[in-house]
C-alpha cells in the first residue's frame, strides 16, 4: 500500500514538473504565434503571446518578441517602448558583467542546474541585434541622431560581450579540466555536426557581430557628416564580410560622395523570414559513476532553420531589377553561438548526470522508492533549453541605390505575391525596411506604403501615422 501511495506522489511530482511555467515548450508557443504573423493577423500573433505570458512578471524574451510584432503592425512607439524595457533587462546584465566578473561567471556556471530553468538572459547576438532593430526603428522615421545612441550602444555593447567571452572560455577549459570532462560535441553520436561545422557558421568570426550592423552604423554616420566614423564602420563590415563588393565600394565611395539636391542616396533594407528554432534531442553518451561507465541519455539542443519564407534576391525598382546583398544570416549566427557553448553545456549536462546517478544509486541502496521518486523527476526535467527570440528576422539583405526626389514603386518576386511597395524618397539620406514573412510583406515608418493588390491578398499596410 505504501509503496503504491509512494508511487502515485512520484507521478504527480512529475506532472506538476511537466506543467510548471519553468518547463513550457517555447518552441510549440511561438510557432503558433509565427503562423499567425505569416498569414498577416500581426493581431492575433499579439494575442497569443499574451495569453502565452500572463504572469505580471514578464520576461526579456516577452519583450523581444512584443517589439519585433508590433514594429510588423506599424506601431513604431509601441515596438520601441517594449525593446526599451528590454535594452534596459540587457544593461543591468552588462553592469553585472562589468562590476563582477567572477562572480557573474561563477553563478552561470553552476553545474546543478538545468540550462532551462535559468533566468533567459538572451544569446550574445541577440542583444547586440536588439539595438541594431531599435536603431531601424529610429531610421524609419528619419531619425538618425536617435540611431545614432542606439548604435553607439551595440558598439559598446559588442566590447562588454567580448571580454566576458574571452573569462569564459579559459574559465570554462580549466573547469572542464578539473572535472575530467574531455567530450566534445562531435564526439556525440547522431548529433547533426555537419550543421555546426558548415562554412557559413565556422567563417563567422564569433556568434554576434554582424557585417549589417557595421554597415548601417557606416551609413548612419556618413549621413550625419561623421566620416571620421562611417569609415570603421564600413570597414568591419568588410572585414565580417570579406569579398562583398557593396561593402568595398562603400569605403571606396565614402570620400566622393555627392548627393544632388533632388535625389536621396537610399538605403533598402528586407528583413525575410523567422530566426531559426531550438530542439532538444536525446544522445546516449556514457558517464562515469562510481568508477564504472553507464551509458545514460542526455538531452542537447539543436538548431532547427525557419522555413516559412522563400529566398531571394533581387527586389524591383520602378521596373529594375536590382540585386540584394545579403549581411545578416540569424540561422549561421544562433549555430555559431551553439558551436561556442557546446562545451560548456556538454560540461555542465555531464556534471549534472554524474551528481544526480551517485544521488540515485545511492538512494535505490537505502530508499529505493525515493530513488524512483528522483527518477521520475529527472526524466521530467531533463532537457535542453530551447528558448530564443523566434521572431527575430533571419536573413537581412540590402540594396543601396540613389533615386530621385518622389515615388517609386519597390516590387518583390512573385514567389512573395509579387507584392507592391510605395516608396516616398525627399530625404538626402534614407533608411526604408522591409519586412517579409510567409508570402507576407510589412512596411513602416514615414516613407514606405505596402500596396493592396486585390482584397484577397494579405498584405498589411503600415504607414506611421
Amino acid at each position: 500500500m505504501a509503496s503504491r501511495v509512494l508511487i502515485s506522489l512520484a507521478l504527480a511530482a512529475a506532472t506538476l514538473l511537466s506543467g510548471c511555467s519553468m518547463f513550457r515548450s517555447y518552441d510549440t508557443e511561438l510557432q503558433a504565434t509565427n503562423q499567425q504573423l505569416a498569414s498577416g493577423n500581426v493581431d492575433g500573433a499579439l494575442t497569443l503571446l499574451e495569453k502565452n505570458n500572463s504572469s505580471e512578471d514578464k520576461d526579456l524574451l516577452y519583450y523581444f518578441e512584443k517589439g519585433e510584432l508590433l514594429r510588423a503592425k506599424g506601431d513604431l512607439a509601441g515596438s520601441q517602448a517594449a525593446w526599451h524595457r528590454a535594452d534596459l533587462v540587457v544593461y543591468k546584465w552588462e553592469e553585472s558583467v562589468k562590476f563582477d566578473t567572477e562572480r557573474y561567471l561563477a553563478q552561470f556556471g553552476s553545474f546543478l542546474i538545468n540550462d532551462k530553468v535559468r533566468r533567459y538572459e538572451g544569446y550574445d547576438y541577440e542583444k547586440v541585434m536588439l539595438t541594431t532593430q531599435m536603431a531601424l526603428n529610429r531610421l524609419a522615421v528619419n531619425d538618425f541622431d536617435g540611431a545614432r545612441t542606439e548604435i553607439k550602444k551595440t558598439h559598446e555593447r559588442e566590447a562588454v560581450i567580448a571580454e566576458l567571452r574571452d573569462k569564459e572560455y579559459l574559465k570554462r577549459e580549466n573547469e572542464a579540466e578539473r572535472q575530467g570532462v574531455a567530450t566534445q560535441f562531435k564526439d556525440l553520436r547522431g548529433y547533426p555536426v555537419e550543421s555546426l561545422d558548415a562554412p557559413d557558421v565556422v567563417g563567422l568570426k564569433n556568434s554576434y557581430q554582424s557585417a549589417f550592423s557595421h554597415y548601417l552604423a557606416g551609413f548612419v554616420y556618413e549621413a550625419l557628416g561623421e566620416k571620421d566614423l562611417a569609415a570603421p564602420g564600413y570597414r568591419k563590415a568588410a572585414e565580417l564580410r570579406p569579398n562583398t563588393p557593396l561593402l568595398e565600394q562603400a569605403l571606396l565611395d565614402l570620400d566622393a560622395s555627392n548627393v544632388a539636391a533632388d535625389e536621396s542616396d537610399v538605403l533598402i533594407v528586407v528583413q525575410s523570414g523567422l530566426a531559426p528554432a531550438r530542439d532538444s534531442i536525446r544522445l546516449p553518451l556514457p558517464i562515469p559513476i562510481d568508477g564504472h561507465w553507464v551509458i545514460t541519455p542526455l538531452s542537447f539542443p539543436v538548431i532547427k532553420p525557419d522555413t516559412s519564407t522563400a529566398t531571394f534576391a533581387q527586389i524591383g525598382v520602378d521596373g529594375r531589377q536590382q540585386n540584394l546583398t545579403a549581411l545578416n544570416s540569424t540561422t549561421a549566427m544562433s549555430r555559431r553561438a551553439l558551436r561556442d557553448d557546446m562545451p560548456g553545456i556538454i560540461l555542465r549536462t555531464t556534471v549534472r548526470a554524474i551528481s544526480r546517478g551517485v544521488t540515485q544509486k545511492n538512494l535505490n541502496q537505502t530508499n529505493p522508492m525515493a530513488g524512483l521518486v528522483l527518477g521520475i523527476a529527472s526524466a521530467v526535467t531533463e532537457g535542453a533549453d530551447t528558448r530564443t527570440w523566434r521572431t527575430l528576422p533571419d536573413v537581412t539583405q540590402v540594396a543601396r541605390l540613389r533615386l530621385k526626389h518622389g515615388e517609386h514603386q519597390v516590387s518583390l518576386p512573385n514567389a512573395l505575391g509579387g507584392t507592391l511597395v510605395t516608396v516616398k524618397a525627399e530625404q538626402r539620406h534614407q533608411v526604408i525596411t522591409l519586412r517579409v514573412v510567409g508570402n507576407q510583406v510589412f512596411a513602416s515608418g514615414l516613407a514606405a506604403h505596402v500596396v493592396a493588390s486585390n482584397p484577397a491578398q494579405a498584405v498589411a499596410s503600415l504607414k506611421q501615422p
